[in-house]
Parts: structure tokens; sequence; C-alpha cells
């Protein structure tokens, strides 16, 4: 399996992950989290398998996550309805994410990063 480097391109961390990914040869395959949004059936894979609570998928900090008032809103919701919600909206979801063989990450964090190498 190939590495996947979920980013948005203006986004700064992505851009430190991306410098990291670089830096330590680690081959991945790029894709920017708003052209080429996640389906529904990819986040519900790499959800289940990262073994995170599906809140922390979100980018709780983005302005489309304040606009619609998520912080509340996501308790009523069910995980099925969670995830179509992240699928439609790319910056919904928390960046950059890293789907590898050795794990799914969410953020970046360079020591849990460095499990890939």
């Amino acid at each position: 399996m190939e590495n996947v480097f979920i980013e948005y391109p203006k986004c700064s961390t992505c851009k430190k992950a991306k410098k990291w990914l670089e830096e330590n040869n680690v081959e991945f395959v790029d894709r920017n989290i708003v052209t080429d949004t996640p389906i529904q059936e990819e986040l519900s894979k790499w959800i289940e398998r990262s073994g995170q609570d599906i809140k922390k998928w979100f980018n709780t900090s983005g302005l489309k996550y304040k606009e619609l008032n998520l912080k509340d809103r996501l308790v009523n919701m069910s995980n099925e309805e969670k995830i179509e919600l992240l699928a439609s909206d790319g910056m919904l979801i928390k960046r950059p994410l890293l789907i590898s063989d050795k794990g799914i990450f969410t953020g970046f964090k360079k020591e849990k990063w460095e499990e890939i190498k």
C-alpha cells in the first residue's frame, strides 16, 4: 500500500508535514483535501482503522466547523451522519491526513509520524 498524504496546500501545518515526509524520504501520493475530498466509504474505513473517536477527525479550529456550530450539533448526530458531513466538505476534516499501511495519522505530530519510516 502506498502512503497517501491528504492536505490543504495553504495550511502551514500541512506544509510542515509535507516537508518532513520529503526530508525523511517517505514516498507518498499527494491529494488535495478540497479538490479531492475523501468520500464516505474511504472515511468510514480510515476512521475504523485508526481506532480514533470520530470527533478527532473534525477540524475543530476551522471556520466551517464554527459556522455550522458543530461543537453542539455533533452530539446528536450518528456516526453515519458525521461521516456524511465530513465527506461533504474537505475543510471540515482535520488535516493533514496520512494513510499508510503502518497506520492512519490525523494532524501532524512528528513523533507519531516517525512510526512510518
